[in-house]
């Protein structure tokens, strides 16, 4: 078992929640229930996962958690581009959490490569 916190992946996938829901807040209310919530659960999912994965007994669990992860921040990403294409996100609001989930994905690729081969 891993402490999760320790991850700097689960520290930039948690901030990047933060700043997720920070910047949803300004979404239109009509989105409420929709790209302001899947937006949401999709940052929480990220970091949620990495957390559940560290907390399992076996290697193969946190891989899988890990590629659970990995989907999350994707449908994010899009998420993003669909709120900015929207006009709901400015572009260089855009810009930086897009950076910030690209930078996430290519940590956790090579951590699940890492966990897969066995030298985790």
């Amino acid at each position: 078992m891993r402490d999760f916190r320790q991850l700097a992946v689960w520290g930039k996938s948690h901030q990047l929640t933060l700043a997720v829901y920070r910047v949803t807040q300004s979404f239109p209310t009509d989105e409420r229930y929709g790209l302001t919530s899947q937006a949401r659960r999709a940052a929480a999912s990220i970091p949620a996962n990495i957390a559940e994965g560290c907390g399992r007994d076996s290697e193969n669990e946190l891989a899988r958690f890990l590629e659970i992860a990995m989907g999350s921040a994707s449908e994010l990403e899009y998420h993003l581009l669909l709120a900015h294409d929207l006009g709901f996100l400015d572009h260089e609001t855009y810009r930086g959490l897009d950076d910030a989930v690209v930078e996430i994905k290519r940590m956790l690729a090579p951590f699940i490569r890492r966990i897969r081969s066995g030298a985790g």
